[in-house]
């Protein structure tokens, strides 16, 4: 099989390595570093240049670019893909990806399926990727269609030899919801949260409380200023409803309210434990 990857960063770099760990898969890879390509290569990740003689030859192309960017591969490369191949995305948000990949690839003969792997750490670059990341991992697809068994199966088909153990098959309105939450909100809060001065006397003073809540503060800020502003209707959605509760807590605590304090903290408990089970620990 030929794989072409538009983007050498983590995600891209990492599908580049997880597919070169098989036998009989040709990688072509694009970034807009050339130098990038040239470690891809010298690494052994990737066996050429994707551009657009080669995209023609892929059977699948994963386009790993922030999504404007993304948007405008897509539409570039379209009149280079070849009949019935794949091109799936991996960008965090899937409404205007997916409109445009979806009308792209009906105009020229492909399928196009809007990705979001559920992997990834706060470092970034092809020098972060490793052929692991995706061993074990959830790859979320927005399919044109969804009744469509053979095209699900031929997806899974594709995915498999990079690690993913589940495909999970949404909306790309329903993931943009979805994501606001466990993903975009994280990123925000922890990314505030660290904005305190206090922050800078926590040595010794810090257990896995606050690894745990500070580790996405480090973060892409080009790459998720993007995906916060093309999903904004959810997040800020999400982020009324954080901020109305954080004002609860604070009056209550202003007050003294211990009646009060101790419901919210009851309710907040009682909460997680009916979305996650009782698999908690106290820190």
């Amino acid at each position: 099989m030929i794989i072409g990857i538009a983007g050498l960063g983590l995600i891209g770099g990492s599908l580049a390595k997880s597919y070169k760990r098989h036998e009989g898969y040709t990688i072509y890879g694009f970034d807009a570093d050339s130098s990038t390509v040239g470690i891809a290569k010298l690494y052994g990740a990737i066996d050429g240049e994707l551009d657009e003689k080669t995209v023609s030859l892929c059977d699948c192309i994963f386009v790993c670019l922030y999504p404007e960017a993304a948007m405008e591969y897509i539409r570039k490369i379209a009149p280079a893909v070849r009949k019935n191949a794949v091109v799936i995305d991996c960008c965090g948000t899937k409404r205007q990806v997916c409109e445009v990949g979806f009308e792209t690839a009906k105009e020229h003969g492909f399928l196009f399926v809007g990705g979001h792997p559920m992997a990834g750490t706060h470092n970034s670059g092809f020098v972060s990727s490793t052929a692991e990341l995706f061993d074990g991992a959830c790859m979320i697809i927005v399919p044109p269609a969804f009744d469509d068994i053979y095209m699900l199966d031929r997806i899974k088909h594709i995915l498999t030899p990079a690690g993913f153990a589940h495909v999970s098959v949404t909306t790309a309105e329903s993931h943009d919801e979805v994501i606001a939450f466990t993903s975009q909100m994280a990123h925000v809060v922890s990314n505030g949260y660290i904005k305190s001065p206090t922050a800078r006397e926590h040595k010794g003073f810090s257990a896995g409380s606050y690894k745990d809540l500070t580790r996405v503060a480090w973060l892409n800020p080009v790459m998720w200023a993007q995906l916060f502003i093309e999903n904004k209707d959810n997040l800020t959605k999400e982020l009324d409803m954080f901020i109305n509760a954080m004002t609860q807590y604070r009056q209550a605590i202003a007050d003294e309210d211990f009646d009060r304090l101790r419901d919210l903290l009851e309710e907040g408990r009682r909460l997680k434990e009916e979305v996650d089970g009782n698999d908690h620990g106290n820190r």
